[in-house]
């Protein structure tokens, strides 16, 4: 059983998200934004995160995993982020390049199959 940090301000997803990982066995957890992601990252050491872009501000969720990749204490933990950032006028915003401090990236919405896939696969051995 792993404990995920779900970060995202839309409770909708943080509950169906709960929903897959819980049957799983999973112990969720979340936050419902960067900051506050960010803070739950530092006390309760997730094993993966799973974090949206936009929340507080556009690029919420990407300043949270520089954040994240910045502090020692919390830089090796799994990023796995959630978006439907391509779906928005937002679009252009994203950086597609080595600034983005993430192991796998998904779009929403996210089949639940593929994130319990997702989820295995960067879950520590």
């Amino acid at each position: 059983m792993a404990k995920i940090l779900v970060v995202d301000d839309d409770p909708d997803f943080v509950n169906a998200t709960r929903m897959v990982l819980e049957a799983e066995g999973h112990a969720i957890i979340s936050a419902a934004s960067g900051n506050e992601g960010f803070q739950r990252a530092r006390e309760d050491k997730p094993d993966i995160i799973v974090l949206d872009v936009i929340m507080d501000t556009v690029l919420d969720g990407l300043s949270m995993s520089q954040e994240m990749h910045d502090d020692p204490a919390v830089r090796d933990i799994p990023i796995i982020m959630v978006t439907s950032i391509a779906n928005t006028d937002y679009a252009e915003l994203f950086p597609t390049d080595e600034y983005i401090h993430i192991r796998a990236f998904m779009s929403k919405p996210i089949k639940p199959a593929d994130l319990i896939k997702q989820v295995n696969k960067l879950l520590p051995k």
